[in-house]
């Protein structure tokens, strides 16, 4: 996606703002379109202001008060961001305060079971061939099991490059990572073979094209289109009608790649201490804090922990004494 032209009198600013955060290794592409929204925002209503003031801030944020609290807070960070750059290199700006807008509100990860599993990969794989979408009936069966199979975010899959799955070998680079650090990961023996099938297939169509997944011009899909198949094939379930709490999204998926493996892991007695880590690189976490929130979702974690801590707990802890 290309990047946002600037046109109000903060232009240059913005752009050497978006420049300074690539070149500390953020790849900048969401926040810097949310700038290009605030750009369009001055320019309607501030043409005159070379300066980014607390009236500009203040307005912006009443404009993008009836999102969701998630997507204000997203709306939000990058204009802080940029005010504590125009303040920090001697311009004046207003810095909009901490704690506006209010904490992100935290979704509880729903952990799909083997029959929900079961239905979706079924009902995906129904999917038919569209007149307006060629390519789609190929791609969605095979994404969503990468997904899961290997626990991807959804744009660390959407934006893979013929270049980077070595289909040889199942080595797959990702580059475009959160917090844009990359990683290599290899897919099961069984992925492997459904991942050329389908590069067979979409070569036939495309030879030349440049995204592992191609759109109908051969570009990238976006989130959208992710998140549209998704309930495309899920809502009209009957496992869907039967979930509680939050409903299920894409990144579910991810969420539910790292119970199944910690499961996996605790229910064949596996050294955790020694694998812990490899599942934190695996999914590209940047600290193993990250990662030990999925040991408060897997089902049998604590009982394993229980017991193996057993000893430790009688050798370090005093017997209490008690009076008949």
């Amino acid at each position: 996606m290309a990047d946002p032209v600037f046109h109000s009198k903060l232009g240059n600013d913005l752009d050497a703002f978006i420049i300074q955060k690539r070149a500390s290794g953020y790849p900048y592409v969401t926040s810097a379109r949310v700038l290009g929204y605030l750009d369009d925002m001055i320019i309607e209503k501030y043409p005159e202001s070379n300066v980014l003031s607390k009236e500009i801030c203040n307005t912006w944020i009443e404009e993008c008060s009836k999102l969701h609290q998630n997507t204000l807070l997203r709306r939000v960070t990058p204009v802080r961001q940029f005010g504590k750059y125009l303040a920090g290199k001697g311009s004046p700006a207003y810095i909009i305060p901490g704690g506006i807008p209010h904490k992100q509100i935290h979704y509880d990860a729903h952990i799909f079971t083997e029959a929900e599993l079961i239905a979706f990969f079924a009902s995906i794989d129904q999917c038919m061939k569209s007149p307006y979408a060629p390519y789609r009936c190929y791609v969605i069966p095979v994404i969503f099991r990468l997904l899961f199979t290997c626990g991807l975010r959804s744009s660390e899959a959407r934006l893979l490059s013929v270049n980077d799955v070595d289909l040889a070998t199942g080595k797959i680079f990702i580059r475009k990572s959160k917090g844009w650090e990359a990683r290599i990961i290899y897919v099961s023996a069984d992925m492997q073979d459904l991942l050329c099938r389908y590069d067979s297939i979409i070569r036939h169509h495309l030879p030349c094209r440049e995204a592992f997944f191609p759109n109908r011009k051969g570009n990238y899909y976006n989130k959208s289109t992710l998140d549209a198949w998704f309930h495309e094939f899920w809502d009209g379930l009957p496992e869907a009608k039967i979930t509680k709490g939050n409903k299920p999204r894409v990144h579910d998926f991810r969420h539910s790649y790292c119970v199944y493996r910690l499961n996996q892991w605790v229910s064949e007695k596996a050294d955790l201490n020694a694998l812990y880590p490899y599942l934190s690189e695996f999914v590209g976490h940047s600290n193993f804090a990250d990662t030990d929130y999925y040991l408060t979702l897997a089902e049998p974690f604590y009982p394993e922990l229980e017991a193996r801590m057993r000893k430790v707990n009688t050798a370090i802890l005093p017997e209490v004494p008690h009076e008949g």
